[in-house]
C-alpha cells in the first residue's frame, strides 16, 4: 500500500470517528450534560466558537476561514512531501494534523445549518423544519472529552480542565510526534533550495576522500 493511500485512509478514519462522535453527542446530549465514564474521565457536552480546547480567539468567520486556508496548505504540503519521497511516518503525522483541522472545519461550516441549537433543556434536532441555528460558516464546534484528573477538596478541577474532541486530539498528538521524532524532516522540508544546496555541499565537503 502506497503512502498516498495510507494518508488518505488515515484522514478518512479520523474524520469519520470525529464526526460520528460529535453527531451522536449533538443529537443525544443537552448542553452541559455529562456522563461519568470513570473518576478521571467524563463525556461532557459543550460547544465553542474558538480553536483547539475551546480557546476563544478573534472572530468566528475569521477562525473558519483560517481553518480552511490551513487545510488547503496542509494538502499542498502533503503532496509536496509525497513527491519528494519523505519518510512515511512524517507524511502520516502531517496527515493526522490535517484530519484534525478538517474535522473542526466541518462543524464550523455546516453544523449551524444542519442542526437546531442545543440548550441546557433539550437536545438538538437534525435538519429542523425552522432551519438551523446559524448561517453557513458560523456553526459551533462540538467538544465532549473531559479529563478532570486532579481535583482539590472542593471538587474543582486543577488538572486537566479543557474539554476537547477527537479532532483536537489528532492535532495535539501530531504536534508532539513532530517535535519528538520528525524535527529533522520538518526542517528539511521547509528549507529553501539555496539552503538545501548549501547543506548538501557542506555534507559533501565533510565526507572522507577515498
Amino acid at each position: 500500500m502506497s503512502v498516498k493511500v495510507k494518508s488518505i485512509l488515515l484522514i478518512l478514519f479520523v474524520l469519520i470517528v470525529d464526526q460520528a462522535s460529535k453527531i451522536y453527542i449533538k443529537l443525544n446530549f443537552s448542553l452541559g450534560e455529562s456522563v461519568d465514564v470513570c473518576s478521571w474521565f467524563q463525556i461532557y457536552f459543550i460547544e465553542n466558537n474558538g480553536m483547539a480546547f475551546g480557546m476563544e480567539i478573534f472572530g468566528k468567520l475569521f477562525l473558519t476561514l483560517f481553518r480552511i486556508v490551513a487545510v488547503g496548505a496542509f494538502v499542498f504540503y502533503i503532496c509536496h512531501l509525497i513527491k519528494k519521497g519523505v519518510r512515511a511516518g512524517y507524511i502520516l503525522t502531517i496527515s493526522l494534523m490535517l484530519a484534525g483541522a478538517a474535522g473542526n472545519i466541518f462543524d464550523s461550516v455546516f453544523y449551524g445549518v444542519l442542526f437546531s441549537e442545543s440548550s441546557f433543556y433539550r437536545t438538538a434536532v437534525f435538519l429542523p423544519e425552522e432551519g438551523g441555528y446559524a448561517p453557513i460558516f458560523y456553526g459551533k464546534v462540538v467538544d465532549m472529552l473531559y479529563f478532570p484528573i486532579i481535583k482539590n477538596a472542593a471538587g474543582e478541577t486543577l488538572f486537566f480542565s479543557p474539554i476537547f474532541n477527537i479532532a483536537d486530539s489528532a492535532i495535539t498528538v501530531s504536534i508532539f510526534l513532530v517535535l519528538l521524532f520528525f524535527r529533522k524532516e520538518l526542517n528539511e522540508s521547509l528549507e529553501s533550495k539555496k539552503d538545501r544546496k548549501r547543506r548538501e555541499e557542506k555534507q559533501a565537503e565533510n565526507e572522507p576522500q577515498t
